[in-house]
């Protein structure tokens, strides 16, 4: 992780900002599963904790030669149009370091209530008065709305930035360019 390329959404009369995020980000992932690698990961450094929004810049950090191959596949067909790429750049020195992670929220009790029927064979009563309709978790954190590539159904991939730390930790990162352990240069 010493090296990193910013990308910046651009602003747009007919698309705000939060849809081009999401289709950059729907790009990259495509174009991190095309690279076949775990060594790419992702931040957002305009987030703001407590808000719900990345903003315009989402950050790829990895070695240059991952970075180049990333690069190289042209994942960003029919985005040129609307960002500005940076060339890849060193990562400064003496920086902080984060995991930036996948959160996923129990918000279906519906499909929770499937899960308990076909563990505990219970019927369709018995798992509603188990887990009620206000048993949905609600999350107050950024995210990104994407499709799923197998389904189709449009879901939110929410993120979220652990607080800084000093040092950095090896890991991997998986194929939307985050990791629940392994730390991004932070900066």
């Amino acid at each position: 992780m010493d090296h990193y390329i910013d990308i910046t959404v651009l602003p747009d009369p007919e698309f705000p900002a939060t849809t081009l995020m999401n289709a950059l980000f729907a790009k990259l992932h495509r174009g991190l599963v095309d690279h076949g690698g775990q060594d790419i990961g992702v931040s957002f450094p305009e987030v703001v904790q407590g808000k719900r929004a990345l903003g315009q810049r989402l950050r790829l950090h990895g070695n240059s030669l991952s970075l180049d191959r990333l690069m190289a596949i042209g994942w960003m067909q029919g985005m040129r149009d609307h960002v500005t790429i940076t060339s890849v750049q060193p990562v400064p020195a003496g920086v902080q370091h984060r995991v930036v992670r996948r959160v996923q929220a129990k918000s279906s009790p519906e499909r929770l209530r499937r899960r308990l029927m076909a563990r505990k064979s219970i019927d369709a009563e018995t798992a509603r008065t188990a887990i009620p309709d206000s048993a949905a978790e609600m999350l107050e954190l950024p995210y990104v709305e994407i499709a799923s590539r197998s389904t189709e159904q449009r879901f939110r991939l929410f993120i979220e930035h652990l607080e800084p730390v000093p040092t950095p930790r090896e890991g991997t990162y998986g194929n939307y360019g985050l990791s629940s352990s392994a730390t991004i240069p932070w900066f």
